[in-house]
């Protein structure tokens, strides 16, 4: 199966995306596209969620859409049959990684301890999400990883800033960085897809990723 990390290789940076208005959707890919950040996320945090994955999907063949706050194995079935590309969970379980696994589609299972990241590993699953990045060591901690566990990949998510960014793309042991900062909820809310657009491709100048 194709590594998350593969679906993209050159983008630094995936967009965490909470959409609250699916009409929304298609404007705001394409401002992100534009701004060279394909590679998207739309968590499923909202009941418009699942329509932003088909519209998007339908309308926006350009991106290549996951889904995102993935915490069941509903939610994966939902999620792959709106059009999900990729999947990524906050944490996992093990009815959950069956699902991700048995779903035909890239994933990133959430962890935030070094006991959940050998159990992973355990499980043949070297792709990770490391959140909340930020609450639970930042760049430190993965640092600290990387040592003793040097197959492990993540995706450092939660509240990873335009300022921390560099310094965790610049770690071995991370393949990209997942944030929010190019969706301020002013821009968001006056549907300012320019301003989308200009963050985005600030967000993608920070650092081309080595192709995993």
């Amino acid at each position: 199966m194709t590594s998350v990390f593969g679906l993209a290789p050159t983008v630094p940076v995936v967009p965490v995306v909470v959409i609250d208005d699916a009409a929304d959707a298609v404007p705001l890919a394409r401002a992100l596209v534009a701004g060279g950040l394909p590679l998207i996320e739309v968590t499923l945090r909202t009941p418009a969620a699942l329509d932003a994955l088909r519209a998007i999907t339908a309308e926006v063949p350009e991106a290549v859409v996951g889904a995102g706050t993935v915490v069941s194995a509903a939610g994966v079935v939902d999620a792959v049959g709106a059009g999900a590309r990729f999947l990524v969970g906050p944490g996992w379980t093990e009815r959950l990684l069956g699902a991700m696994r048995d779903s035909g589609v890239p994933f990133l299972p959430g962890v935030s301890t070094a006991s959940e990241v050998v159990a992973l590993l355990e499980r043949g699953v070297r792709d990770m999400k490391f959140f909340p990045a930020e609450a639970a060591g930042g760049i430190p901690y993965l640092k600290s990883l990387a040592g003793p566990l040097p197959r492990a990949r993540f995706c450092p998510t939660g509240g990873v800033s335009p300022a921390s960014a560099p310094a965790y793309l610049a770690l071995p042991n991370v393949g990209c960085v997942g944030g929010t900062w190019m969706l301020p909820p002013d821009a968001l809310a006056a549907r300012d897809w320019a301003r989308v657009e200009e963050l985005a491709r600030g967000a993608a100048a920070l650092r081309t990723p080595v192709s995993p």
